[in-house]
């Protein structure tokens, strides 16, 4: 397991805490955060707490006075080489230089499991994307697949059993409308005259899976009655845009564990089961010849229609079903759905939904991703399009590449809408964040490969050697990595990552200026080593990086 150096600091500042009350240094008072950050300035050391002032009031003393309290009360720790008292109580602490060291070592031995945790022993599932089967993945979902699958993979990295899963909407009215579109189609593929449903589907990529159909099966539908005709065609076209769908996502880097059919929920009784709890539980009413959710009794502003007057379930029931299968029937310890903004008004109804059921909805996370902005440079535009009156997600990665857009999407935090500037996600500079990232792993690997062809080991050196400024800046920042994929697990806020990659290479560089890796003096042998077994754990940790945001790690660029 690495260490997450903050969960270190605070449990010795807690030890502190708890020593001095016990030995009436400090009066009793409880408090839950203990405030421990970065700084933003390196004289403040690697890391402050504030927990002096908000103790000053419970207190009733000087913040100074509680602070050096805490100081004076400190366990030892290997970990700390420093600790002292700044501005109106903060305690700094700076790390001892001697273990900064010695994880260099710790780093290179732990590889691609560098920041993982111990098994929390707890379930959690991911759904994300979840597109009706209906059409191509187009650009509106690329933002929301990519933080899926980049959440799951910080997750499990954070000890967590994960399953990454895409819930196929393949009941309803929609795809009825789809199937007898793609009929439709297929009739005119034959050459028979044939009307697309007023409210069909427009796209040419329906034209393309009619013309499809009829290349691979013929004329073997066009003597079965419609409705017939229109069910196995049906099926054909849904697995036809699944298998699209899923290779789709497969060039993005996006890949799943389960792919659940909606269809289940109603073959299994899932759908009965659910609807019954609500009844048993007081939650479902008739009226207007339809079933309703009586979410006001939750403190909703209205209720929800599940079954409407003619018998048909409305998406929200079926969700409300799905949401029972994951959380009551499958029993993840929390699932985390990732919608699109359109979704923003359906969060508290599908909250109320899992409480009415009897679950906690605090097992329950919806996160909202917001629209993206396509530029290029300086200008607003519109992607060039290949399937009709859809942008794809093939499109986009034809155009940058499957790791810039991961790269990109991810850089901005979900809540917040973004520009995705293309020319500036496949320039071949400093300036593309993507380039710099990767270009720092391809360079670490080629210094590797030099010293492997002279016959010097990138092990066994003696990191007491590392002294200079910027190898020590490196070291604080490969360390950073346990604590950030705690923090992000926590928050599941993952656009850090990319920020800490960045912040990663730019250390790597200027440690790669300041300090010679391999040098030609006689003499400099074991300091040769002891950086390149620097320059190891800084590839394991750009490495470990870029599969968590599930970008490539090039050897060379």
């Amino acid at each position: 397991m690495s260490l997450s150096i903050r969960y270190e600091i605070a449990d010795l500042v807690r030890r502190a805490l708890d020593s001095a009350q016990a030995s009436a240094a400090l009066p009793q008072a409880e408090i839950d955060d203990l405030s421990i950050e970065r700084p933003q300035k390196a004289e403040n050391g690697d890391f402050s707490c504030s927990l002096a002032m908000k103790l000053a009031r419970p207190m009733r003393m000087n913040p100074r006075a509680i602070g050096q309290a805490i100081i004076d009360s400190l366990p030892g720790s290997d970990l700390v080489g420093r600790v002292w008292l700044a501005g109106p109580g903060f305690v700094n602490f700076a790390l001892d230089e001697g273990w900064l060291r010695s994880q260099v070592d710790a780093a290179a031995e732990a590889g691609e499991r560098f920041g993982d945790s111990q098994r929390r022993g707890a379930s959690v599932q991911v759904e994300f994307v979840s597109v009706n089967p209906t059409g191509p993945v187009h650009v509106g979902h690329t933002r929301g697949a990519v933080i899926g699958s980049a959440l799951a993979n910080v997750l499990g990295a954070a000890g967590y059993e994960v399953q990454r899963e895409y819930y196929v909407n393949d009941a309803g009215r929609q795809m009825e409308l789809f199937y007898q579109t793609v009929y439709a189609r297929y009739l005119q593929a034959c050459g028979r005259r044939a009307d697309v449903p007023e409210d069909g589907y427009r796209g040419e990529y329906v034209i393309a899976l009619g013309e499809e159909i009829e290349r691979e099966r013929g004329d073997h539908f066009l003597d079965m009655e419609p409705s017939r005709a229109t069910s196995e065609i049906g099926e054909v076209a849904l697995e036809a845009m699944v298998a699209s769908i899923r290779r789709s996502l497969s060039r993005l880097g996006v890949e799943y564990d389960n792919w659940f059919r909606e269809r289940e929920l109603y073959s299994r009784g899932d759908f009965e089961r659910v609807m019954a709890l609500m009844d048993e539980r007081g939650f479902r009413a008739e009226r207007d010849g339809a079933v309703w959710f009586a979410a006001t009794k939750l403190g909703e502003e209205k209720d929800a229609v599940l079954i409407r007057s003619n018998g048909a379930p409305t998406y929200f029931a079926s969700d409300v079903a799905y949401h029972y299968d994951k959380l009551m029937e499958r029993g993840f310890d929390r699932v985390v759905d990732i919608w699109g903004a359109d979704h923003q008004g359906h969060v508290s109804r599908m909250k109320a939904a899992v409480s009415a059921m009897g679950a906690d909805p605090e097992r329950l996370t919806l996160m909202i991703y917001q629209m993206v902005t396509f530029k290029q440079g300086e200008e607003l535009v519109r992607l060039s399009k290949r399937s009709g009156d859809i942008i794809s997600v093939d499109d986009l990665v034809d155009e940058v590449g499957a790791d810039a857009c991961r790269y990109f999407f991810l850089s901005r935090a979900a809540d917040t809408q973004m520009e995705f500037d293309l020319e500036l996600a496949v320039r071949q500079s400093s300036d593309n964040p993507v380039y710099y990232i990767q270009y720092a792993h391809a360079r670490i690997a080629g210094i590797i490969a030099m010293a492997r062809e002279r016959g010097i080991a990138a092990d066994g050196g003696d990191t007491s050697l590392l002294t200079h400024e910027a190898e020590l800046a490196l070291i604080r920042k490969i360390v950073q990595l346990p604590e950030l994929i705690e923090v992000m697990a926590a928050s599941l806020e993952v656009h850090h990552l990319p920020h800490y990659a960045q912040e990663l290479a730019t250390a790597f560089h200027w440690f790669y200026q300041q300090c010679r890796v391999i040098s030609g003096v006689e003499g400099d042998e074991e300091l040769t080593r002891a950086r390149l077994m620097l320059c190891q754990a800084a590839r394991v940790a750009l490495a470990r990086c870029l599969s968590l945001m599930g970008m490539d790690a090039p050897e060379r660029m």
